[in-house]
């Protein structure tokens, strides 16, 4: 019998210190990804929303620089530690990411420019067009779609906010 589970985007904020010893450690980096060397308020469980949120803000029209920022939050800048993807139960397409705290920073701003009214402005209300200017993974969402993308964009710039706050580093992987 094959079981299919749904992969979906964590991200995770923890101390530069810790980032270090993963990047070092194919076993700290286990204990992050399992959750294990993480409080709750220090994760976020994205789903799918990432790609969607990609394709609104290249439709919001910001600028090249913003829009490199507001990609990196979700997927990160450079792999924390290779060796982790000969792992079981990794996800070898999407290795483990991360951005240290001083990006961070920079991506919570990113993250602020990019407003409510932006998102609104550019989600199509014809449900039929949602996919076609969106992404795929757009079409499983009943009703306005706009509401939804809002919430999840004020989640990920609240998560990167806090964690510019306590210059703390975010690691990035789909699980």
């Amino acid at each position: 019998m094959l079981v299919r589970m749904a992969v979906t985007q964590q991200l995770v904020r923890i101390p530069a210190e810790r980032l270090a010893v993963c990047r070092r450690s194919v076993e700290a980096v286990d204990e992050v990804c399992s959750f294990l060397a993480v409080s709750d308020e220090d994760q976020l469980d994205l789903n799918w929303w990432p790609s969607v949120l990609k394709r609104v803000w290249e439709l919001a029209g910001v600028e090249a620089r913003t829009l490199a920022l507001l990609r990196r939050a979700v997927d990160g800048d450079d792999e924390v530690n290779p060796a982790y993807r000969d792992c079981p139960d990794t996800i070898w397409q999407h290795p483990v990411t991360a951005l240290e705290p001083s990006p961070v920073g920079e991506v919570a701003d990113a993250l602020r420019a990019v407003t409510s009214q932006d998102i609104r402005a550019v989600v199509p209300p014809d449900p039929g067009e949602v996919e076609a200017e969106l992404a795929r993974v757009a079409r499983w969402v009943d009703g306005d779609l706009a509401g939804p993308l809002i919430i999840q964009h004020a989640l990920l710039r609240d998560f990167y906010e806090e964690a510019a706050q306590r210059h703390l580093a975010v690691v990035l992987w789909w699980d």
